[in-house]
């Protein structure tokens, strides 16, 4: 069963390490973390400590790390899974990743009032280096499980970047653009309401669409 810890602690060396041996100790096995340090409100200065624990002896793991000196706060949280789903990443320009949105986000609706959870998350963004970075850095955000690219050219070390994260098992959906960005994705598509629609039902667990039985389509 995966749970999930979220932990307030002063920003010193070693509290990651006090409370993984924490963990650890009781057989949980950490699948997912993160931390950063808060920079408003009551714990500004403070580390934010989050980790989805599989396994183990969970309620006597949060009584060990309350006991850690450096720890100020200690919650059982559901993990992000349970909140926020699988997320669609919709890249690209203002106008056209906000019909991209809007297919994707009616869609999502849809499913979500039905008991699931698919998040969508948006960033208009222009420029070769710009969006190859931005497409490099989908293999590294948790529970991203495909991407929308929607512009009017897009090529070059887009397309490059485009082809590792479809090895990494994310699908790429394009618009019907210019560039090679369209040659190298999962699927085509030119209605950009559409494309977000789609992406949304490849991810739901309800739907029936499949990208794997489109791929290579223009649509």
């Amino acid at each position: 069963m995966l749970r999930a810890i979220q932990i307030i602690a002063k920003n010193e060396i070693g509290v990651l390490r006090d409370v993984t041996t924490v963990i650890a100790n009781y057989n949980g096995n950490i699948t997912f973390s993160q931390t950063f340090i808060i920079e408003d409100g009551e714990f500004k200065g403070k580390a934010m400590i989050y980790f989805e624990v599989e396994g183990g002896d969970f309620e006597r793991m949060l009584k060990d790390i309350r006991k850690i000196p450096t720890v100020l706060s200690v919650e059982d949280v559901k993990p992000f899974k349970d909140i926020f789903g699988k997320r669609v990443i919709i890249f690209g320009g203002g106008a056209l990743v906000s019909q991209v949105a809007l297919g994707a986000i009616s869609e999502a609706d849809r499913h979500n009032l039905r008991g699931e959870r698919i998040s969508v998350d948006t960033m208009p963004v222009v420029g070769e280096i710009e969006l190859a970075e931005a497409v490099n850095a989908v293999s590294r955000l948790h529970r991203a499980k495909a991407l929308v690219l929607a512009g009017g050219l897009m090529g070059g070390k887009i397309a490059e970047e485009v082809k590792k994260l479809r090895r990494c098992g994310i699908p790429v959906i394009s618009l019907n653009m210019l560039g090679s960005v369209p040659k190298v994705s999962d699927l085509v598509v030119s209605d950009p309401v559409m494309a977000g629609t789609l992406a949304v039902m490849h991810v739901s667990e309800k739907a029936k669409f499949d990208i794997e039985r489109v791929k290579g389509r223009r649509i």
